[in-house]
């Protein structure tokens, strides 16, 4: 029998950190644009040393993070990130689909991001993917 049917898995205080308070403190921070508000959104998601990459930036500790959060406005003004899809957790490991809307609605980018995240309910790594996955060639 083909099962092709998704299960998301909810992390709970019996199993694991509460991975929707930190992912949602991430998109969060980077939608912040007040610097200050960011960096304390920053480090109140991310671990000290986290890093954070996408395939054309990336940002290693909060300093790190809190600057490619303030380039990618920069490049993406008015926009906002959102979380498009529900989590899919296990083991200390996440997925999410996400996406970056215009001031009118229009998504100009979607992804997914998989993020690793600590007993101190902070995530560690996180590795965005543009798009969706790429076809399996034969």
């Amino acid at each position: 029998m083909n099962d092709t049917t998704t299960t998301t898995t909810t992390v709970d205080a019996e199993t694991g950190p509460d991975f929707s308070a930190a992912i949602d403190l991430y998109l969060q921070a980077y939608n912040e644009r007040d610097a200050t508000r960011r960096v304390a959104l920053i480090e109140q998601a991310f671990q000290p040393d986290a890093h954070l990459f996408d395939p054309p930036i990336e940002g290693a500790g909060h300093d790190g993070i809190n600057e490619m959060f303030a380039t990618v406005q920069g490049m993406f003004a008015e926009h906002s990130f959102r979380r498009s899809t529900g989590i899919d957790a296990h083991h200390g490991i996440a997925r999410y689909g996400w996406e970056l809307v215009a001031a009118d609605g229009t998504v100009a980018l979607a992804g997914m991001d998989v993020a690793v995240i600590e007993s101190d309910g902070r995530l560690n790594r996180v590795a965005g993917f543009f798009g969706d996955l790429p076809a399996l060639e034969s």
